[in-house]
């Protein structure tokens, strides 16, 4: 009977161990698959977070880069609307585009006394105010030869005035459009002339520096022939102007000694359309209708190639290859006009080019060390000659 019982009793315990064995392996594998649960909720929201921030970063890079091309595109909107307008409005006020031509409200240097020459380096000069017409007042310097200047030191206006008597040549300097007859280019050219031995009068036309009146193109010549007349009244000698005054002397039978044009153009449509400042309009459609048109309905043409036909007095021009302002093609056509015109076969015209590497451009003819030269070989001259 034991020996029966015994491996039942083995039996029995091998089974209770193996299904001991059996459900320790299962609670074990049951824990183990808690803690994993457990590790993965704890780790879970630590591990995301940073992935959050990274799609919050990109989220609000891409809400800036969306905001500055809304900017931009708000921007480029208003740029294209406003450059579209411009020619609209020019059209509609002829007044701005004469204002542009004209420039009299840019006044540079700006903060000095047109009333003190002395201040700009001219201690040898006067300030005059002459009234070419009722509510008219233009302001005038006048330069003596630099021979005189110790004895100009104190005088008055009178002694000024004599001083236009003497034997000393007279250069009646008409400036362009924009600045005054204090520019720092300008002043220059004054002590170029005057170190000649020129006596140099120069204005300011009504509405530029401090001239009271209304600029405009007949006013402006009006003014010319009125200073020309003055300066006749207090001398003998004939002064060197510019186109329009000296067509009406020609046309009055009082011809300058001679004339002289600095950096000239032909006439202003061609100037305004060769102008930096169209560039970015040259090709807009109905560039001539919106922007040249204006100008002519405004009254003004300073048609000087048509001027020059009118003229009988010997004519220089100077002129510099790399003029930003007037294109030297236009001095040169200007020349080409007057050449072989009538009125100068008594008299001589020559066309003086300065060379682009010597950076002259619109303003600065005066650094030339050979206009002294130019200037005294044209001026001393009275035989007829065309030469460029």
């Amino acid at each position: 009977m034991r020996k029966r019982t015994e491996p039942v009793a083995l039996e029995h315990e091998r089974c209770a161990a193996a299904g001991s064995s059996s459900s320790g392996s299962a609670a074990a594998a049951l824990d183990a698959d808690c803690r994993l649960k457990q590790n993965l909720r704890l780790t879970g929201p630590a591990a995301a977070e940073p992935r959050c921030a990274a799609d919050a970063g990109m989220k609000r890079a891409l809400g800036r880069r969306k905001g500055v091309w809304l900017r931009l595109r708000k921007i480029l909107f208003c740029v294209l609307g406003l450059y579209i307008a411009i020619p609209f409005l020019i059209k509609l006020c002829p007044g701005i585009q004469a204002k542009l031509i004209f420039l009299n409200f840019v006044r540079v240097p700006y903060f000095i006394d047109l009333k003190k020459p002395q201040d700009q380096g001219l201690n040898h000069t006067c300030n005059y105010y002459l009234q070419p017409e009722e509510d008219v007042t233009i302001g005038v310097w006048h330069t003596v030869p630099a021979v005189w200047w110790k004895n100009a030191q104190g005088k008055d206006q009178m002694w000024y005035e004599d001083a236009l008597a003497s034997s000393h040549p007279i250069i009646l300097y008409l400036h362009g459009n924009a600045g005054t007859r204090g520019g720092d280019h300008r002043v220059e050219l004054y002590k170029v002339l005057s170190s000649l031995g020129y006596h140099v009068v120069t204005f300011d036309y009504r509405g530029w520096g401090d001239s009271v009146g209304t600029p405009s193109e007949r006013g402006m010549t009006y003014d010319a022939l009125h200073v020309f007349d003055w300066i006749k009244a207090r001398s003998g000698d004939n002064p060197v102007v510019a186109t329009n005054l000296v067509r009406r002397l020609c046309e009055r039978e009082t011809p300058p000694d001679a004339l002289i044009l600095e950096s000239p153009f032909t006439n202003i449509r061609e100037e305004a359309k060769s102008h930096p400042f169209s560039v970015i309009y040259r090709y807009f459609p109905g560039f001539d209708w919106f922007f040249l048109d204006p100008i002519t309905s405004s009254g003004i043409k300073f048609a000087n190639d048509e001027n020059v036909k009118h003229i009988s007095c010997p004519l220089l021009i100077l002129h510099a290859e790399d003029d930003p302002v007037v294109p030297f093609q236009l001095g040169r056509k200007l020349y080409s006009i007057a050449a072989p015109a009538r009125s100068f076969r008594d008299f001589k015209v020559q066309f003086v080019p300065f060379h682009s590497d010597l950076g002259y451009r619109h303003k600065y003819i005066y650094k030339s060390p050979e206009l002294p030269r130019i200037l005294r070989e044209f001026l001393g001259k009275s035989e007829p000659e065309h030469q460029h």
